[in-house]
């Protein structure tokens, strides 16, 4: 009995000397015994400090940033490491600029400090406008694939209004498929030359890419392009008619780095509801062919200025604000003026495959549009 009760203390001792040395007192809280490991043997050896907040619309003055301190075996340490910016250590994980520049962000963690500082550009942040996208779409009434893109540019509408569609019709001349289109664009080669368009449909986004094949699966390239609102420009349209006169103000806001150089206006005038049958090859709208009574909508019907934009001189621009006023006819071509509407959109005419519209806006006649400054 007494071999068995002297059996019994050693082994409650043991078990007491093992608890002891397991415990988490002299961790960080997160049962690292070692004060630097996770509790399975991974020992954190070095950390990093990243953006743990969305900036995906970039970093402004005024911005709100957050970090996070990670180890190398991926355990998040934020909560019991110091962050450092240019240096100076801040209070929790958050930072706001203040001005722009670049800033040098480090951490420790206990007796390790980041190796590679964490560089975060601060963007100048004069005037920050809402981003409209510019899609023209080079379609006919007599292209059976064209309403693949008409219907993208619907599905597009129903998740973002920050959109300026541009529907460039012209005549087909492959006598095969009866090419008639009664709203043909007599400059819609000019275009075409000059965005590189071959055949139809193509639609092209903020004069520089394509939509990418099929439109109707790749909405998001046009919406992602919406989220941030950081233009470098805005727009303001008022458009009036007086008769059979039309007078039409474009002001545009620069921010105060803005690059002139380059710089064009594009304004045109657009008819919306034109009916007439649509070919279609295509599962959309029924299927038919031709889909019957088809609303057409975005028709160009005139460009106030040259089809690829006038010179936008920087030396009339006062207070980082351009104004100009056009005065024309109605169109001749044009069905309702009730449905006519004026797309403006400013481009650095780069030509070179990347987007350079670089901010648009639609206005329907009778609107008085203010400045989208965010």
């Amino acid at each position: 009995m007494k071999t068995k009760h002297l059996f019994n203390l050693l082994f409650m001792a043991l078990a007491i000397s093992f608890s002891a040395c397991s415990s988490d007192s002299d961790g960080d809280g997160n049962g690292n015994g070692n004060g630097n490991g996770n509790g399975n043997g991974n020992d954190i050896t070095s950390i990093s400090v990243e953006i743990s907040s969305s900036v995906a619309c970039g970093i402004y003055a005024g911005d709100t940033v957050s970090f996070a301190v990670m180890g190398n075996n991926n355990t998040d340490v934020t909560n019991s490491a110091t962050i450092s910016v240019n240096g100076t250590a801040i209070s929790g994980n958050t930072y706001t600029t203040t001005q722009a520049g670049s800033l040098q962000v480090s951490a420790t963690y206990q007796d390790i400090s980041t190796t590679n500082n964490l560089n975060v550009n601060v963007a100048v942040d004069n005037f920050k406008f809402t981003k409209h996208v510019v899609i023209e779409d080079f379609t006919g009434t007599w292209c059976p694939f064209c309403t693949r893109v008409t219907y993208a540019i619907e599905q597009v509408k129903e998740q973002t209004d920050q959109i300026s569609v541009v529907a460039i019709h012209r005549y087909s001349s492959n006598t095969s498929s009866n090419g008639y289109d009664p709203y043909n664009f007599a400059g819609a080669d000019i275009l075409e030359s000059a965005l590189g368009v071959t055949g139809y449909p193509t639609a092209k986004v903020n004069r520089g890419s394509d939509w990418t094949f099929p439109e109707p699966n790749n909405i998001d390239q046009i919406v992602d392009q919406t989220v941030c609102d950081n233009a470098p420009l805005g727009l303001a349209i008022t458009p009036s008619l007086s008769g059979n006169t039309m007078t039409v103000k474009v002001d545009a806001k620069f921010s105060q780095d803005f690059d002139f150089n380059n710089a064009k206006l594009v304004v045109m005038v657009l008819e919306d509801g034109l009916v007439y049958d649509q070919a279609n090859n295509q599962s959309y709208y029924g299927g038919q062919n031709p889909v019957p009574n088809f609303v057409h909508d975005h028709v160009l019907r005139a460009s106030l200025t040259n089809i690829l934009g006038d010179d936008l001189p920087n030396n009339e621009v006062t207070n980082s604000v351009y104004s100009r006023t056009f005065t024309a006819n109605v169109p001749s071509n044009v069905v309702d003026t009730n449905e006519m509407s004026i797309v403006a959109f400013i481009t650095n005419e780069n030509f070179t495959g990347d987007a350079f519209a670089i901010n648009s806006r639609v206005a329907h006649f009778g609107d008085a549009q203010t400045f989208e400054e965010n």
